[in-house]
């Protein structure tokens, strides 16, 4: 190496560490002013609750307001829109249901956003799993009860959700594609008047997670046939998997949420974000708010969260070609 390029070499390599100590003491010194968490739920829902303690906690770790805003509706584009438009430094953030990474990719043949280009999830908030929801009265005992007669009464049954392509939609697709059976879906304008239509028996069932339709199970007015989870969900030993309860083996709806930054920012502060997120996670309130919503924690690496959003991905794919289901 010649003098000239061995000092040209001994430059760069002081400019790249220099770059480095700046990002570092940069990620150190975040945030700089309040940071504001976007989330397509609406207030009092059990996803919005959980982040709003965690962005309590975040206030305190930071020195700085952390602000949660609700932009419900338009199937979260317009929480992502706003966050498209703000902040692209970490100071906006933004909390997303699994659907916008996992299964809206197949569903939309035009999204106004790209799940891979725009976000950067930074770890999973909680992993839920949903009941399935009968009337408190209904004749089905067991899900092979509701199976036999789906089974005998093709299009007569019915289930509902809140709109095409959510968790609740597609995992009660998914139970018609296994069992091999042929039931309507009704469409209902928000969650409540949904399980309400559960209770009246309006609805044959639905899916729900015990933070959606717990206050009505709670209420007596409506009973879990089972659980689609792996095995019995923590506190509520008494209510069976689907396999228990003679529906298919191995059967799951689960769902979750994420916080993610804007895609590009420096990974040391990214880390710093998402390290102070986990500590937030592990107090003591938070976790009693787990347990009241039974939520379940999901502790992965982000390099193995982004491994399994590929894999919910191509989960969905499969049962949205399957189920012939299409927007846009």
């Amino acid at each position: 190496m010649t003098d000239c390029s061995k000092r040209h070499w001994l430059i760069a390599t002081a400019m790249a560490a220099l770059a480095v100590c700046v990002t570092t003491a940069h990620a150190q010194d975040f945030p700089t002013k309040p940071v504001r968490i976007l989330t397509p739920f609406p207030v009092g829902s059990g996803p919005e609750g959980l982040l709003r303690l965690v962005a309590e906690k975040l206030s305190r770790t930071w020195g700085k307001p952390v602000v949660v805003e609700n932009k419900p509706g338009g199937n979260g584009f317009i929480a992502i829109d706003t966050f498209k438009r703000g902040a692209t430094d970490g100071h906006d953030l933004i909390q997303l249901d699994g659907v916008h990474l996992s299964a809206y990719p197949h569903l939309f043949k035009k999204l106004p956003y790209d799940a891979k280009a725009d976000f950067e999830p930074l770890l999973p908030l909680f992993k839920t799993y949903f009941f399935l929801a009968v009337a408190t009265d209904s004749k089905y005992k067991t899900v092979a009860d509701l199976m036999a007669d789906a089974k005998a009464n093709p299009g007569k049954l019915n289930y509902g959700s809140w709109s095409v392509g959510n968790p609740v939609h597609l995992g009660s697709a998914l139970f018609e594609s296994v069992t091999g059976t042929d039931m309507q879906h009704v469409i209902y304008k928000e969650t409540s008047m949904l399980y309400s239509g559960v209770a009246t028996g309006e609805l044959s069932f639905a899916l729900g997670t015990n933070a959606t339709v717990g206050a009505m199970y709670r209420a007596g007015k409506v009973r879990y046939l089972a659980v689609a989870a792996p095995k019995r969900v923590s506190g509520f030993s008494n209510v069976p998997t689907m396999g228990e309860s003679g529906g298919p083996q191995g059967f799951e709806v689960s769902g979750w949420t994420t916080i993610a930054a804007p895609r590009g920012l420096p990974k040391v502060l990214t880390d710093k974000i998402q390290r102070d997120i986990e500590k937030a996670l592990a107090e003591p309130d938070v976790r009693e708010k787990f347990a009241s919503f039974a939520y379940e924690p999901f502790l992965v690496s982000r390099e193995q969260f982004n491994a399994y959003i590929q894999t919910e991905s191509n989960r969905f794919g499969a049962i949205i070609k399957k189920a012939q289901v299409s927007l846009d």
